[in-house]
């Protein structure tokens, strides 16, 4: 039987090289991974919301869903639409872009729900605007008669005229337990790592600004926030000049404090405090969802305080407010 013969160096080299390659491959994904991990983009979740029955259901999802989310939700709220037309929209743009805000798609759609410039959403600019993109779905939904009482997957198709009208069904479980987080429905049940976005504009200006962005002026104000715009001089009463956090030491100006206390009338089951406590938790959801993007660090609502990386992210016992800010939300930023 004749000897094998020795390997040649040409063959060596050609399996030094695929070797090579492949390591280049996976340390590139590797990389990728780490970077996606830290920044909270797509290879990452970091974000979660638990349903506040007893059904166990859980929809986990990236910081950048979780924002763009929490500005669907802010919207519809902000356009007294009830929580079933959150949902729809939830889903819709669960369908159409997984929550992401993309700059392509089928033909010239763009953005959150896949609009289209050509078939009269808005420009370009506008659709990739987020709060732009669901206020303007939201108007075409109203339009929808009865869209309350439709099939969710219906309610939606009527507004997108999909090529895949039933699509959307698939993800109202997960859209309902969204909704019912981010219109404050569903106390203490939205967490996110709150890992720090790389680039990102951060402290309390910058909460203050995307408030305004998302709520909207004349919605915040009534309550006794502080909506200014980055840039210009905040109240006394969000960025007060010797304002303690939960832990006891100064804050200072890091503190942004939204009041939604009120008339209560008769306890927690009257409507009217229902209602108060709704929109705290909605606002404290929205902190808490827009963490990474803001640089936030704590938030604290109803007795509960959420803060930054907390390795399960979980709600815990806070101490309680004194004075006018009792019944406030309470959002720590980074500086």
């Amino acid at each position: 039987m004749p000897e094998p013969s020795p390997a040649s160096p040409g063959r060596r080299r050609g399996r030094l090289f695929r070797f090579g390659a492949a390591l280049v491959v996976l340390l590139s994904v590797a990389g990728y991974l780490a970077v996606q991990y830290i920044t909270g983009g797509t290879g990452a979740r970091g974000c979660k919301v638990v349903s506040g029955r007893a059904d166990d259901a859980v929809y986990e999802f990236t910081p950048e869903q979780a924002a763009n989310a929490a500005t669907i939700a802010a919207v519809g709220t902000g356009r007294d639409l009830p929580e079933r037309a959150v949902t729809i929209a939830l889903a819709t743009s669960l369908q159409e872009s997984g929550l992401r805000n993309i700059g392509h798609g089928d033909r010239d759609s763009l953005g959150l729900f896949q609009q289209r410039p050509s078939q009269g959403w808005g420009t370009e600019k506008q659709i990739m605007d987020p709060t732009y993109a669901a206020d303007i779905f939201y108007e075409h939904l109203v339009k929808v008669r009865g869209y309350t009482k439709l099939p969710l997957t219906v309610a939606a198709q009527r507004v997108q005229r999909s090529g895949y009208p039933t699509a959307y069904a698939k993800h109202e479980p997960d859209a309902t337990l969204l909704s019912a987080a981010l219109t404050g429905t569903s106390a203490a049940t939205l967490t996110c790592d709150g890992r720090p976005a790389a680039t990102s504009a951060a402290g309390p200006d910058a909460v203050r600004s995307a408030l305004v962005r998302d709520f909207g002026r004349d919605v915040l104000e009534p309550a006794g926030a502080a909506v200014s715009g980055a840039g210009s001089t905040p109240s006394p009463a969000s960025t007060p000049s010797a304002s303690e956090d939960e832990s006891g030491s100064g804050s200072g100006g890091r503190t942004v404090i939204l009041p939604v206390t009120g008339d209560k009338g008769g306890g927690k089951g009257d409507p009217a405090d229902r209602s108060l406590r709704q929109r705290g938790w909605q606002l404290a959801h929205w902190a808490v969802a827009n963490a990474s993007a803001l640089h936030i660090q704590r938030v604290t609502y109803g007795g509960r305080q959420w803060t930054a990386g907390n390795t399960d992210s979980q709600w815990r016992p806070a101490k309680a407010a004194a004075g006018s800010d009792a019944g406030a939300v309470r959002i720590l930023t980074a500086q």
